[in-house]
């Protein structure tokens, strides 16, 4: 299990150890982005013996840029490592229905889509690998965790930046807590939902997929049947087989409203066009320097 030694994740680390006693281990992944980094896993490791759970200190180097995303990256490609040498089978991790709540109310005013505003599931796979993932404490509050650990005679680590408001979560974190009318279990489960839909639009993109796409002497036809919501999708999925990348999703929008008004645009390094026989999408000739 992951555990930074806040109070989420310490909760996990207690809880976990009480429910599988000799059958979870624990890593904390120290970014080295505070000073005080390397004391709190420390922390968890000390923690992890007293309730007899192995614990490893994970070290690594965040690139510059968005250093939230590319913790997050870096934190999991470590944590991947970590359970292929261990011979571990699962990851868990400590997201609650806070998260969820707050990850809605994130993306809502950001404009995301369905795929956007679709919550975490309770198993699901680290990025970037087939490794399963697993988030139990998804029905709890992030109060409910922090009295396990106050319950338990403990002082989970406290990170400054859950309350640094240069971070759009951290603002959106202060507005729930200050806004009483919001029912954050309410949000959680409106976010679960969407998750459903998100996952009911991708067998609907992958049905499609099979029964209008078809490939060409210089790339790949589409015949759309479906809604635009499912169109998108396989337009996604058509561009990032031939482009390499998968585009952004504003994009591939302006791409779709091109195409249904028979004009032809371009992608990526890909043209698409209007034809009899469907929508093509070739690559673009190389400019001659």
């Amino acid at each position: 299990m992951a555990v930074s030694g806040g109070p989420d994740s310490l909760a996990l680390l207690l809880l976990a150890a009480a429910a599988l006693p000799g059958r979870v281990a624990a890593a904390t992944v120290d970014h080295g982005l505070r000073a005080e980094s390397a004391a709190e896993s420390a922390f968890v490791s000390q923690i992890s013996s007293i309730v007899e759970v192995s614990h490893a200190a994970l070290i690594v180097q965040v690139d510059p840029g968005n250093v939230q995303a590319n913790a997050r990256a870096a934190r999991y490609a470590a944590l991947a490592g970590w359970m292929e040498r261990e011979g571990l089978s699962a990851l868990v991790t400590a997201h609650h229905a806070d998260d969820q709540a707050e990850t809605l109310l994130l993306r809502l005013n950001r404009g995301s889509g369905v795929a956007g505003l679709a919550g975490v599931r309770a198993r699901g796979t680290v990025p970037g690998t087939r490794l399963p993932l697993v988030r139990p404490l998804l029905g709890w509050r992030r109060s409910e965790l922090a009295e396990v650990v106050a319950v338990a005679g403990l002082h989970a680590v406290d990170d400054p930046s859950n309350r640094d408001d240069r971070f759009d979560r951290a603002r959106v974190r202060k507005a729930i807590a200050g806004a009483d009318w919001l029912d954050v279990p309410a949000l959680a489960l409106s976010a679960a939902n969407l998750a459903d839909a998100d996952a009911a639009l991708d067998w609907s993109a992958a049905r499609e997929w099979g029964e209008a796409v078809s490939k060409g002497p210089m790339g790949l036809t589409y015949r759309p049947q479906a809604p635009r919501a499912v169109a998108l999708r396989v337009i996604t999925r058509i561009v990032t087989e031939l482009d390499g990348e998968a585009p952004r999703g504003s994009a591939v929008a302006r791409l779709f409203d091109s195409l249904i008004a028979r004009q032809p645009a371009s992608i990526g390094n890909l043209v698409a066009r209007t034809m009899p026989e469907g929508w093509t999408f070739t690559r673009a000739p190389r400019r001659r320097s």
